[in-house]
């Protein structure tokens, strides 16, 4: 009887032992907190600004996310959220609007836990501290330079400064943005253009800032507006221009098509994305000057201005296509050495779409040359050139009807009108002497000399 009394006493001790064996792998199998990021990682925040939290648990998955901030001796959860555990990793939003508190100082705590046994069922918890400040007060600009006088398809600049330290700043002309740098005084040079594609009435330049809390503010810049218009040519393509330069294009445009049907996409699809191409390498500017003379033409006649429209006909048929040529072609002798028009660097050296052999040079502050259609390029990407050095060789790739330089000047990127900068008067008058009146460093250029005759009557004929 002893014996038979004591087997229900052994069943219930094991079946506690299984129980407690059971727990005590529930409740050891996963020890470890969640992993635990908060992005952006800023000292600074505005109220809407959009936090994200995400929260990783390869073991037990994510079984909730709060937010608790705490100011002056008081504080509120603003941000709480469960989970069914099911996933390892959940990301979340929030922004401070619920925390109904004025600038300053405080203290954000984030907290995660795991759908583990741990805690009695709790699971395991990660809390981490921020220590960050309350900043809804956008930024104010104060232009030191007067309004600029700027033709449409031209370029002009301006100086300002800034009440406090900023991520992003420049000037927006529609929806093209043009970056400011700042100098060593602590103002900001911007170079912007009047697109030549844009009316009197869509140009209407606006300073842009975002500052480290990603407050954002806007200013209207005062500009004198000068309207000029553009030439408009036609021009034939015979067969035998597109039997020649066509097959240069058939690894960029595949497909079976006519000579005429590849000349129509080449020069409006592949136009299109060597501009875009251009806007990427524009970034890649210096945030000083690095010239310090007035710009060089290069030797030749004018074959084709800024901004002229061409239409396009083939066999007397008007073409479902047509273009702006942006930027001057210069004829001279069949492969002459092409020199860099002012000192700088060179960013871009080889081949690029309708521009064929292209070598692109930065000037600092968003300015850049770019030399297209060369027959031998003698750069290399990062070397530093001075005014006048030898760069390549004039020639004809990508589109171009015979041996010729198209010389090119870009502003973050976006082409303007070259003839501004090859005068030196002009320089003086609408850059540098600008600069010098708002107290920024400009080239201390050498007296200009009266332009020629042939540039004078150029002038006129635009």
């Amino acid at each position: 009887m002893a014996r038979s009394s004591s087997l229900p006493a052994v069943l219930f001790l094991l079946v506690v032992l299984g129980i407690l064996a059971v727990g005590g792998y529930l409740f050891f199998q996963d020890m470890d907190p969640p992993e635990l990021t908060l992005s952006p990682t800023v000292e600074k925040i505005s109220s809407g600004q959009p936090l994200l939290v995400t929260a990783t648990d390869e073991k037990s998955g994510i079984k909730s996310i709060s937010v608790y901030v705490r100011k002056g001796g008081h504080g509120k959860t603003i941000f709480q959220q469960e989970f069914d555990g099911s996933a390892t990793t959940q990301t979340v939003t929030f922004n401070l609007k619920e925390a109904g508190f004025n600038e300053g100082a405080f203290d954000l705590e984030v907290q995660a836990a795991d759908g583990s046994f741990a805690g009695f069922g709790k699971g395991n918890s990660i809390t981490k501290s921020y220590a960050l400040r309350l900043d809804n007060t956008p930024p104010r600009f104060s232009i030191k330079t007067q309004p600029p006088y700027v033709r449409r398809g031209g370029s002009c600049c301006i100086v300002y400064s800034i009440t406090k330290d900023v991520k992003e700043t420049g000037v927006m002309v529609g929806e093209h943005y043009f970056p400011a740098y700042r100098q060593p005084n602590g103002d900001y040079i911007c170079f912007f253009a009047y697109p030549h594609f844009m009316t009197s009435q869509e140009f209407q330049p606006q300073l842009k800032a975002v500052d480290l809390a990603e407050n954002t503010a806007r200013a209207r810049v005062p500009v004198y507006k000068v309207n000029r218009n553009f030439r408009r040519d036609t021009v034939d393509i015979g067969d035998r221009f597109l039997n020649t330069k066509m097959p240069e294009f058939e690894s960029l445009v595949p497909g079976d098509m006519s000579p005429a049907e590849r000349f129509a996409i080449v020069t409006r699809d592949l136009r299109a994305a060597n501009a875009a191409a251009l806007l990427e390498i524009g970034r890649q500017s210096a945030p000083s000057m690095l010239w310090n003379a007035s710009f060089l033409r290069q030797p030749g006649a004018t074959r084709a201005n800024f901004a002229d429209h061409r239409i396009y006909t083939y066999k007397k048929e008007k073409l479902n296509v047509e273009s702006t040529h942006l930027g001057l072609d210069i004829a001279s002798t069949v492969h002459s050495p092409v020199g860099v028009a002012a000192s700088g660097k060179v960013v871009f050296a080889g081949p690029l779409g309708i521009y064929g052999n292209l070598v692109v040079v930065d000037h600092g502050l968003g300015l850049q040359t770019l030399y297209s259609h060369l027959s031998d390029i003698q750069v290399q990407p990062g070397q530093d050139l001075a005014r006048g050095d030898i760069l390549g060789l004039t020639g004809e790739t990508g589109i171009a009807f015979g041996d010729h330089l198209h010389f090119g000047i870009t502003i973050s990127g976006m082409e303007v009108e070259p003839i501004e900068w090859l005068d030196a008067n002009w320089i003086r008058d609408n850059i540098t002497a600008r600069l010098t009146a708002a107290g920024a460093e400009a080239p201390d250029l050498p007296a200009p000399r009266p332009p020629a005759a042939s540039a004078r009557s150029g002038a006129r004929r635009r």
